[in-house]
């Protein structure tokens, strides 16, 4: 029996340079609260990260989707290899590095944690999704719960004894977690009995730890109707005893595993909590009905995991496509195709691959941009909390603002690039022989859970546009200004900064014409275009991003020889910028003129005239 293969790869030095050259991380590095850690600690750290996805989590990657996940007895098995792919995992440390210094964690700065989590989720998305949700889980706790719930649980959960979930998601109620049915009801000692089915649970069951803590969204008896009636509860698979051990079972049962596309590795439960009576769990914390707020910490978690998920899988599916298009000869150059005796040269050659690898190169590395700027963002703000608390408020206020953009640019991303990167591989990408037919189908997901694109894009125009009385969004857009302001006549790069401006005045008129439909009523309106509001916001961020990179780029350009590796290095960020701002930024100005439109078909159009079927 052969042993499993690892296929997957990332580019450090692309990381390297977002990291230290373009958003200035070492400026950071050295001061509280990140005064442990310095430049060579962060690259020796995500060096080994590198290594332990290529040679633990690479591997396993294909095992996971095509053996997937199992039930049998009512017990979930996992793919082989994951039950000792998780206890190297946290022997390594990886996943402690943003957790408490008092639960073992490393204080390390959020953007490093996030570029460990984009190798490992891209080496192998469905197994790193077991740590991350408990990863998720526990800071609930640790966030929300009462010093005795910290004590009992994170420990355990931080260290990867235990594992985490979250239930939301009934069977009639999917993205509508306001019509959750599940009842907690109050017993005599203070807990709550459980009842209820949950539906679509990641790691919801398995046979990596011995006990798994679901964090579950549960109506109270009185409790009003809607959202702000859901409290959060505390429901283990095994009841904890007084010493924090992990005893019966807790009438949590695993009724059934979904059969997916992709992400096979994971298992995604069917959970029946109360079957016969007899589900204990705890009010996470003293009040109920805080539940929805107490789960948008972790919705907000998970939500920029997406987009790391995203990254990791965009990013895999390019550097793979480029392989190929490297080693693979197909056909005579352009300028001897007449020539039967012309020579076959690699379809990097072919300029339809060039404008596919350019396209995924681009789109890859602008997503990488976004997210670590939102870490930085984080960080920054986490940085100067009690020393410069209007500061901090502004790295915040964008944190709040970009996440929307993260999780759904990411996601879509993804699927494009993954999709891209088939053609790239031509027939053969369709086969099980090369992983790019994986990505796409363990990618196609990231865009519906963790609250649909179509969520996001709400969220984004009806919440995050007008915080802070619209403060977030104009600073965002000043920020964007400012940038153009500075470079509109740079000697290589004008063109494509003016490409900028125009998107830039685009977006801003388009959220002054949203506000216009709120005022004046026509909300109905909104729904229509807030996907492609999202989307003209993403591609002026990635743009902009891109574009800044490039400046940096051209000016460390200069005295090098064209012969330093280097020199190429930042050759790709100027292309990958101009190319962006020639041949999407234009789009954003296209998108506004539609958006402007406000065109009402979808909303016009009779039921039965959809299809006489």
């Amino acid at each position: 029996m052969s042993l499993p293969q690892n296929r997957y790869k990332a580019d450090l030095r692309e990381i390297e340079f977002v990291l230290f050259e373009q958003f200035e991380l070492g400026k950071l590095l050295g001061h509280e609260p990140y005064q442990d850690w310095g430049k060579e600690e962060v690259a020796l750290t995500l060096s080994e990260v590198y290594r332990f996805a290529t040679e633990v989590t690479g591997p396993l990657n294909a095992v996971g989707d095509r053996e997937g996940c199992r039930i049998e007895g009512g017990q979930v098995l996992t793919p082989t290899g994951f039950k000792e792919a998780w206890k190297k995992t946290y022997e390594s440390g990886f996943k402690s590095l943003i957790v408490p210094p008092e639960f073992g964690g490393q204080s390390a700065p959020r953007v490093l944690s996030a570029i460990a989590t984009e190798l490992t989720s891209g080496s192998n998305t469905a197994f790193d999704m077991y740590p991350g949700l408990t990863i998720g889980a526990a800071d609930l706790i640790e966030a929300f719960g009462t010093p005795e719930q910290r004590e009992r649980y994170c420990h355990k959960m931080f260290s990867g004894e235990w594992a985490g979930t979250m239930c939301l998601t009934e069977p009639q109620a999917g993205s509508d977690v306001g019509s959750a049915t599940s009842f907690a009801k109050k017993n005599a000692d203070g807990t709550y009995t459980i009842s209820g089915t949950k539906i679509f649970i990641s790691g919801g069951d398995q046979d990596l730890t011995e006990n798994i803590i679901h964090m579950v969204l549960a109506r109270t008896e009185g409790a009003p109707k809607g959202t702000k009636g859901l409290s959060l509860f505390i429901v283990p698979k095994r009841r904890v005893g007084t010493d924090g051990s992990s005893g019966e079972l807790n009438d949590v049962k695993c009724l059934s595993v979904e059969h997916k596309m992709g992400i096979k590795g994971s298992s995604t439960a069917l959970l029946q909590f109360g079957d016969d009576g007899q589900c204990l769990g705890e009010l996470c914390g003293t009040a109920e009905q805080q539940g929805i707020k107490q789960m948008f910490k972790m919705m907000n978690y998970a939500r920029i995991g997406v987009g790391l998920q995203g990254l990791g899988i965009a990013s895999a599916a390019y550097l793979s496509a480029l392989e190929y298009a490297r080693e693979r000869k197909q056909g005579p150059s352009a300028t001897a195709w007449k020539d039967p005796d012309a020579p076959r040269v690699a379809i990097i050659e072919h300029a339809n691959v060039r404008r596919m690898l350019l396209w995924m190169k681009a789109h890859v590395e602008g997503v990488r941009a976004l997210i670590v700027k939102g870490a930085m963002h984080l960080d920054h703000a986490l940085a100067l909390a009690g020393k410069d608390d209007e500061a901090a408020l502004y790295h915040q206020g964008q944190v709040e603002l970009l996440t929307p953009l993260i999780k759904s640019y990411s996601s879509d991303t993804a699927f494009r690039v993954s999709e891209l990167a088939i053609q790239v591989h031509g027939g053969v990408g369709y086969t099980m022989d090369y992983p790019v037919e994986q990505h796409a189908r363990d990618a196609k997901i990231f865009s519906i859970y963790e609250g649909t694109n179509g969520i996001q894009a709400l969220d984004l125009v009806a919440r995050k546009l007008g915080q802070a009385g619209g403060m977030n969004t104009q600073r965002f857009l000043g920020d964007v200004s400012a940038f153009i302001e500075k470079n509109r006549n740079h000697a290589v790069l004008g063109p494509s900064i003016a490409n900028l401006a125009s998107a830039h005045e685009a977006v801003a008129g388009s959220v002054m014409q949203l506000l216009g439909w709120s005022q004046s009523g026509e909300l109905a309106r909104i729904p229509l275009v807030a996907n492609r509001f999202l989307t003209m916001m993403s591609e002026l961020t990635v743009g902009w991003l891109l574009l800044d990179a490039a400046v940096i780029a051209l000016d460390k350009q200069q005295g090098l020889a064209k012969s330093d590796r280097d020199w190429a290095f930042y050759e790709g960020k100027r292309h990958a910028a101009v190319f962006f701002a020639q041949q999407v930024l234009p789009g954003v100005v296209g998108s506004a003129k539609m958006l402007a439109a406000g065109d009402t078909s979808p909303l016009d159009i009779p039921d039965a005239a959809f299809a006489t079927v």
